[in-house]
């Protein structure tokens, strides 16, 4: 490539090359320069050198934050996949208003995660939530969701679930929709019953997209944030804090900007691991056609 061509590429990459190193680069190499400083946002910095990793790495509430992560993970990762697969398989069927229900079940995608969970902490209100409030119907005692420390998290869960599943269904669906259907024709000719067409064929063929939901949905997952702080405020007891809203918090309401920042190296670090791991993997189980 010549150096005119290179010139012309580097011209036409600037509107989103500038916004991408002034707002993405440069605040990561700032917060790596914080994490090394004690700093309050007020007062000038002072050099620490590693003593906010090494503190953060033996601060029990650092494991504590980490284990609610990864427990959100757990629970968010297998319900929105299963469903979203539930939904696309179902809205790739010859359906009438199969058009509108796509659109419905996509709309809580785009919509602010802050109206989403206001919805959702009313509707799990322990005192006059609507689902609480079925579950009596139905002789069941509802649980105090996000007033009670076993049921907090859970209720940030299903709400997180609930909201991404249009987004799940809709990668999903254009991977179901890319499977030739003289495959599912060939199986069925050979007596496949339907449990093992979606066996042998869906899940495989279907494994790419399923790989791509797995690790966007991961490391939405690990840096879930706005649910929590609307929902419970990471309470009750910190019993559903997470690692974004312990940054939040050391740098907003206890003025430790250095160890928010090492804080947040230490949780791109981990997702860094876990997105290389997936992607060395996927070649034992991902089938591209």
């Amino acid at each position: 490539m010549g150096w005119k061509k290179l010139g012309w590429v580097l011209f036409f990459l600037l509107p989103s090359a500038i916004p991408l190193f002034v707002f993405t680069l440069v605040p990561m190499v700032s917060s790596l320069w914080v994490s090394l400083h004690k700093w309050n946002l007020i007062s000038p910095m002072e050099w620490a050198g590693l003593d906010n990793y090494t503190n953060l790495l033996t601060d029990p509430m650092t494991r504590r934050v980490f284990l609610h992560t990864l427990i959100y993970v757990a629970g968010y990762l297998p319900l929105v996949y299963a469903g979203g697969l539930g939904l696309a398989l179902a809205l790739n069927q010859r359906l009438k208003g199969r058009a509108f229900l796509r659109a419905t079940y996509f709309l809580p995608v785009v919509t602010s995660w802050v109206v989403v969970a206001l919805v959702w902490k009313w509707l799990l209100n322990p005192a006059n939530g609507l689902v609480n409030q079925l579950l009596g119907a139905i002789g069941l005692s509802g649980p105090g969701w996000w007033t009670d420390p076993q049921w907090a998290l859970p209720a940030v869960i299903l709400s997180s679930a609930w909201k991404d599943l249009g987004f799940v269904m809709v990668i999903l669906l254009a991977g179901l929709q890319s499977i030739p259907s003289d495959v599912y024709e060939a199986a069925t000719v050979d007596g496949a019953s339907a449990w093992q067409r979606f066996w042998r064929i869906t899940l495989p063929l279907l494994s790419p997209s399923t790989f791509f939901v797995v690790v966007i949905s991961l490391i939405n997952g690990f840096q879930v944030f706005d649910q929590v702080y609307v929902m419970t405020g990471g309470g009750p007891a910190g019993s559903s804090q997470v690692v974004v809203g312990q940054i939040y918090d050391l740098t907003f309401r206890y003025g430790r900007a250095g160890e928010a920042s090492a804080l947040s190296w230490i949780l791109f670090a981990l997702i860094l691991v876990i997105t290389v791991i997936q992607i060395r993997g996927q070649r034992k189980w991902v089938h591209y056609a």
